[in-house]
Order: structure tokens, then sequence, then C-alpha cells
């Protein structure tokens, strides 16, 4: 736990925010300090509300010269614990809400660390244009958090990972110095890209308080299906052949079990079987193009062929945006629906593409040896290699017994990511939950070469000081 804040430490606080930009009301506090899984929760004696980025500079500025720890906060819908304070002030960028500027002839839109995700994507649709990062969080996620913790989402096979929609970015370094790196160019070859060494960074070397974010123009066309398959071989076929159908226009490839599937059914309110019979694997695959019925006769073409060479067992088309909307909340609530059925040990780990399927079928045999009755939850981005395999305890079983094998049961899991050349956090980053786990899995030069990096820029270790190295 974080030494106690000074009192004096918190009088300059108070008078530097003002009316309204601070708080110890332990009501205003509690949704803060909880993690929406209600695994971790925290404590704070501080919560600092800025407004600016002159405001967070203050703070920061202040906490750096009395070496008090820091902890950043957006949406808190981080799924790895960095965001819940223990003991240190709490920074929400939650009064942050501007939206700067938005050019479609720059195709770009400057938003401030609190903007919402979903603010974002109505900000960009007002100019004909779209930000392509799609999360099921995406009403309270924000864009402090997406770009500090380098967010994936489903979207990724086609734009990449936030770290490359990023143009520039503000933010404020632990020292309380600003850095205003907002350009907007596409190619700036002077020197180190200091915004990379933000990105991904989790808040430890600096607050991120502005980004230029890329925007990209409305699709014309957009194909949705659901299909039914045999197995994740089948699903990884399925994918080589729609990225040569499209010429690689497929903007999403969802891979799901039907245990998550069921989940949805029985906990999601509304939520409809998708096909007529239930397969052991799910694939929801998205098309889209800026020609006017592209994506549409692509998607037959390809379901045609999948049919026809015996790797597609069913599949249905939507042929409304209702439809495909309630496709996409089978997928976007796989996590939710699992929240009802108890304790679960949850891994954010990726693979190449090609071994997607030795993973899976590795994973399980080793859960079922190790857990037995032991739930499988495993569904993800298959285009991108990045599966989210969750272990439930068993139905009807004990959560705290669950719970209690937590660490051991990932450390299998993750030594054979290891071995399949993957990474234990694919999109969701390290937190206060992965950091001494990676240690085993980072080489030395690694290691030591990011606690350089971080000891250069914040020496006293204030920010966001349980994560990372």
């Amino acid at each position: 736990m974080t030494a106690p804040v000074p009192a004096d430490v918190m009088s300059r606080l108070k008078a530097v925010l003002g009316e309204g930009g601070w708080s110890q009301d332990p009501e205003r506090l509690a949704p803060k300090l909880l993690e929406w899984r209600d695994r971790w929760t925290g404590t704070t004696p501080f919560l600092a509300l800025p407004k600016s980025t002159e405001d967070v500079a203050a703070v920061v500025g202040i906490c750096f010269e009395a070496g008090v720890p820091i902890t950043t906060q957006g949406g808190n819908t981080g799924l790895v614990g960095g965001q819940i304070p223990q003991g240190e002030v709490l920074l929400s960028t939650e009064r942050m809400r501007a939206v700067r500027d938005l050019d479609a002839f720059d195709d770009v839109v400057v938003a401030e660390a609190g903007v919402t995700l979903a603010a974002v994507h109505e900000a960009a649709a007002g100019v004909n244009r779209r930000f392509p990062v799609g999360l099921a969080s995406e009403g309270t996620a924000t864009v402090g958090g997406i770009v500090s913790t380098n967010a994936g989402g489903t979207q990724v096979l086609r734009y990449g990972m936030v770290r490359s929609l990023v143009l520039g970015l503000e933010a404020v370094l632990p020292t309380g110095e600003v850095w205003n790196g907002l350009k907007r160019l596409r190619k700036d070859n002077t020197g180190y890209d200091l915004k990379q060494l933000l990105i991904g960074a989790e808040g430890t070397l600096g607050v991120v308080t502005a980004a230029a974010l890329k925007l990209y123009p409305v699709m014309a066309s957009r194909a949705v299906a659901m299909i039914g398959v045999e197995s994740p071989r089948a699903a990884i076929e399925l994918l080589a052949r729609a990225k040569e159908e499209t010429g690689g226009a497929v903007e999403a490839f969802e891979l799901m079990g039907r245990l998550g599937v069921d989940f949805a059914l029985k906990n999601i309110a509304g939520t409809r079987d998708p096909l007529a019979e239930p397969h052991p694997w799910y694939v929801l695959a998205e098309f889209s193009s800026g020609e006017p019925g592209s994506a549409e006769a692509a998607m037959s073409r390809f379901l045609e062929a999948g049919l026809e060479a015996g790797l597609i067992r069913d599949a249905v088309v939507a042929q409304t945006d209702a439809q495909a909307k309630a496709l996409w909340a089978i997928r976007e609530n796989q996590s939710p629906a699992q929240k009802p059925e108890g304790a679960t040990w949850k891994h954010d780990v990726s693979v190449p593409v090609s071994r997607v399927a030795g993973f899976l079928e590795r994973a399980t045999a080793a859960m079922q040896a190790f857990a037995p009755g032991s739930r499988i939850a495993a569904f993800g981005h298959m285009g991108d290699g990045n599966i989210h395999y969750d272990v439930l305890r068993p139905d009807g079983g004990d959560d705290a017994a669950h719970a209690a094998r937590r660490d051991e049961g990932s450390r299998i899991v993750h030594d054979i990511v290891a071995e399949l050349g993957g990474s234990i956090s694919a999109e969701h980053g390290l937190g206060s939950m992965k950091t001494e786990e990676a240690r085993r899995y980072k080489s030395a030069v690694e290691v030591a070469t990011m606690a350089a990096i971080r000891a250069s820029l914040d020496p006293k270790r204030i920010m966001n000081p349980r994560v990372l190295f």
C-alpha cells in the first residue's frame, strides 16, 4: 500500500483544482475504486478531476515535487487492474470532454482524454467519416484510455491497433511538463517518435491529455454474416479465403465457441440463437467496401464457396442494420454473459493466426487435466490471432476454490502461449495483474531497456507505480 498523502499536498491540489475539481466524498469515489468485474477494489485519499491540460500539469507537478504517486483513470473499463489505485492520488480525466478539432480534409479528429469512444464515432459521422476502433465498452472507454493501453478491438485485422491510428499526442510528463505533439502528419522522420513511447505505456510515462486520431471514409457497402463451423481450423481456412475473395476488405473476423453463445442466450435478455441448429464454433464476419453492393456480393461468393468446400455448416447474412447489430451483440456480450456464471480465469492472449487452433487444442486439454469440470469460453479476434481464453469454474462449483487456483492455471496457459511464439497480453495491457508474470516471458534486455526509459522520464516513479517495469 502506498504511503499516506501529506495534508499539505492535498491542500495545494485543492487550491489549483478549485471548486468541482476534486473530491474526497466516499460515494463519489466508490465507483472509481471498483473494477467492473468486481475483481479489484482500491483506495484513494484524493480524487483529482482536472478540466484542462493546465490543471493536469499542475496536479502532476505538485505530486512530482512531493514524490506522491498518481494513478490515472479514464472510463474504468480496464481489465487488468492498472486503473484502480491502492492509496495513490487518483487522477480522472472524466471532465476533459472537448473535441478540439474535426477536419475531413486532413481526416483527423482532435479529442481530449475524457472523450468517450462513442463520442468520437459520433463526431466523425458528422463529417461523413469514421474512426475504426470498435469496442464493446465504447460508451465508457475514453480516448486517453484507449491510447494509453494501445487498445485493439474488432477491426485490428484491417486498420491495426490504436497505435496505428494516432497521428499526434498532447501529454503531461511525470515532471509536470507539457509535451505538445498534436501533429496531424502522416510522415515525420525527424527523430524518435515520442508519441509511440506513450501509446501503450499504461500511464507510466505521463498523462495523455489529447490525441489527434486518424479518420477514414464511410463505406458504401457492408455485409455481416454469422457462420457455423466445425472447428477453429475450419475458421482459419475461411479467413484466408475471405482475404482472397475481398482483396483485403475484411473488416472483422471474430471467433466464438458454442458455450459463449449459450451464456449469451441464458444471461443477456433479448439474445436469439443466430442459426437454426447449434454448432461447435461460430465466425462473425464483416466485409466492407467503398463500392455500392460490392461487400454484399463478395460475402455471397465467399459463403457459397465455403459451403461447397465443406468448411461452413450453416450461415445467415444480416439483411438490415438491426439484424447486423443483433449478430454483433452476441459477440460483444461474450464477457458480460459470463459474469453470472461465477469465478473465471481470464486470459487475453495472442499467437500467430496459423497457430490459433493449436493453442486452443493444447490449452483446453491442459485445463481439462488441471481443473476437471471447468468450462472453457473461448472467443476473440481470429483475424489477428487474439483469443480471450476464459476458464470458468465448474457448473455449480465453488467460486473461492476456483479463484484460488487462478495463478497456477494461468501460468499453464501462458506457458503454452509463449511456446507458440505468442503474447500473454494481446490488447488489455499488463496493469497490476500481469506485470510480474510478464517478467517470465520478457528477455532481460527488454525489461532493462523499458526500466531505463521509465527511470529517465519518471525518476521518482510516481506515475502508476505498480504497473510495468
